[in-house]
């Protein structure tokens, strides 16, 4: 195994595979209601809310 290779359990495998999916679908969110027109302060919560669902993806290390 490599030197720098990371060893995670099952269990914090599936947490960061949610992680990574809130971030996504948080992503999805924020696609759609531009192309829906949406406002600017609806735009600003939903970067807000990609922003703290890649922090959380992040906070695995």
């Amino acid at each position: 195994m490599p030197a720098d290779s990371v060893v995670l359990s099952a269990e914090e495998a599936s947490l960061l595979s949610d992680r990574v999916y809130q971030v996504r679908c948080a992503a999805e969110d924020m696609a759609t209601a531009i192309e829906e027109g949406a406002g600017h302060a609806e735009l600003r919560e939903l970067c807000d809310a990609v922003m703290r669902a890649a922090r959380a993806a992040d906070g695995w290390r």
